[in-house]
């Protein structure tokens, strides 16, 4: 029998709180905003509150999709909270800090290393996200404005206010941000520039691991590849995705017959062997800049340069010279 003083460890009580939303915290879903407000508490309570009405915007009931709107009072029920994962270690939040391409007062901009999520969960206590957040405690509202795979290094964009979060969502909607990645893929590329059309669609494997594969019945889905050089049996690509669909990339390189190298998922397991044994050890894919116009319709463009890991695989494979430039 389990004592009434363990079940409490590593639990806090929230008290009943009403908020009153501004013009910074306007336009988010209510679950959403609950999920920050009352981090550590289970997503099926969040929306059981939700469903029974414990949740009140301004004294009624509300759906989970609900928008909040400038002006909106929030109840916030009472709560038994998880105390959350340790504290990151101190070299983490210096390491994460280092990675910072730009900062302004609504954007913040980092190269996001291999092998980091963008967000914890799923047995990762701290991602970018939460990294970042606990580096700089004052930017209580800060947040991805998109993603990147875990094994994918590169351009990674966040925003520090609500209202540049809306914005940036607004570019990405109408197709006004441009997005390049390097990929190295194996075999011989012989298409020059291609655009691959093939619409995606989301499963899940045994212990709900995401596989996208090309399906009729999935999203739409384009992405814009081109040739940069040859190094022998890899093809190195830019890569210029026109959506943003789960894994994207990943399978429209292998839809078209050449996949990444180093991709655990997507990729042949002959040519990651051979590649592992000459050093690559994680997936040759980096999102090398981003760009997209600031308010007054200036374009901000960011480069994370290739890393190391990645350019000394290179330098591996061309013996020290540089691959072959095809037009």
């Amino acid at each position: 029998m389990i004592s009434g003083s363990k079940r409490r460890a590593g639990m806090r009580r929230a008290r009943v709180r009403k908020l009153h939303i501004d013009a910074e915290l306007a336009g988010q879903r209510i679950d959403n905003f609950l999920r920050r407000e009352l981090s550590g508490l289970p997503k099926s309570r969040l929306y059981r509150m939700l469903r029974k009405g414990e949740v009140r915007v301004n004294g009624g009931r509300v759906r989970a999709e609900y928008r909040l709107q400038e002006g909106d009072e929030v109840r916030i029920p009472p709560a038994r909270l998880s105390e959350g994962p340790p504290e990151a270690a101190p070299e983490r939040l210096a390491a994460i800090e280092e990675q910072v391409i730009f900062e302004d007062k609504r954007v913040l901009v980092i190269n996001k290393p291999s092998g980091l999520a963008v967000h914890g969960g799923s047995g990762v206590s701290h991602g970018a996200i939460e990294l970042l957040r606990a580096a700089r405690p004052g930017l209580r509202d800060l947040s991805l404005v998109h993603r990147l795979d875990r094994e994918t290094s590169g351009c990674l964009v966040l925003a520090k206010r609500r209202s540049a979060l809306r914005e940036l969502h607004e570019r990405f909607r109408r197709g006004s941000v441009e997005k390049n990645y390097l990929a190295l893929v194996s075999g011989d590329w012989q298409f020059g520039e291609r655009l691959v059309d093939a619409p995606l669609l989301v499963g899940h494997r045994q212990r709900g691991e995401r596989h996208v594969v090309v399906s009729g019945a999935g999203k739409a889905a384009q992405t814009l590849m081109r040739l940069s050089r040859t190094y022998g049996r890899y093809s190195l690509l830019q890569c210029q995705p026109r959506t943003g669909r789960t894994h994207q990339i990943r399978v429209h390189a292998l839809h078209a017959g050449h996949p990444i190298a180093g991709d655990e998922r997507y990729g042949d397991v002959t040519t990651n062997a051979e590649a592992k044994k000459r050093g690559l050890k994680r997936l040759f894919l980096h999102a090398q800049s981003i760009a997209f116009p600031d308010l007054n319709g200036n374009e901000l463009h960011f480069i994370a340069p290739l890393p190391d890991d990645l350019q000394r695989f290179l330098d591996a494979i061309s013996g020290g010279k540089r691959g072959k430039a095809r037009r």
